[in-house]
């Protein structure tokens, strides 16, 4: 196949060239005596008028002017929510500040009720060791005035068995009339 142009564009070539004084010029086409440029200009303000007269100039401003509006809006929700973020971002660093010296001054009274609680163990250990020495010293004096006591007892009881011996061995009827009688005398 050629390369051939269709028949609609095609133009015989008495057509295109024209001869002139300088040589041959080519012929341009036409269209009811209008050439090409001036064609496409006048298509142009024909589609310029008929845009005017549906309105699409306020209609693509109107578009646009939605699409800012909704720009302008996401931007401002944008902002919102970075304000809201901030605050909160704020709010938790001073939680955690909270927190952190919350923390600190728990430790602190732990450490001060640690000291207490061994503070007082050491003194309640020391009234307990008092207490139980004086709880043996008290169970040793008892047990010494029991020991005492015991050998008094035993002691009178031997003492008492001694004298009734010897009193029966050595004193008879009449030393006991003898007494009797001293005694009631220095009465």
């Amino acid at each position: 196949m050629a390369n051939r142009l269709p028949e609609v564009i095609a133009t015989s070539e008495a057509q295109t060239e024209v001869a002139t004084e300088h040589g041959p010029v080519h012929a341009e086409p036409e269209l009811f005596g209008m050439a090409p440029f001036q064609i496409v200009a006048l298509a142009m303000l024909v589609l310029v008028l008929i845009m005017l007269w549906k309105r699409v100039p306020g209609m693509v401003t109107r578009g646009i002017d939605g699409k800012i509006a909704a720009i302008r809006q996401h931007l401002d929700e944008a902002r919102a929510l970075r304000a809201e973020a901030e605050a909160l971002r704020a709010e938790y660093a001073a939680r955690i500040a909270g927190a952190e010296k919350d923390t600190e001054a728990m430790l602190a009274n732990a450490r001060t009720e640690a000291d207490d609680i061994l503070a007082k163990a050491e003194a309640d250990g020391k009234a307990m060791v008092a207490r139980r020495e004086r709880m043996a010293t008290d169970k040793i004096a008892a047990a010494e005035r029991e020991a005492i006591e015991s050998v008094r007892n035993r002691a009178v009881t031997a003492a008492t068995a001694a004298s009734r011996r010897l009193i029966a061995e050595k004193h008879g009827e009449d030393a006991d009339r003898a007494l009797a009688d001293k005694v009631i005398a220095g009465l």
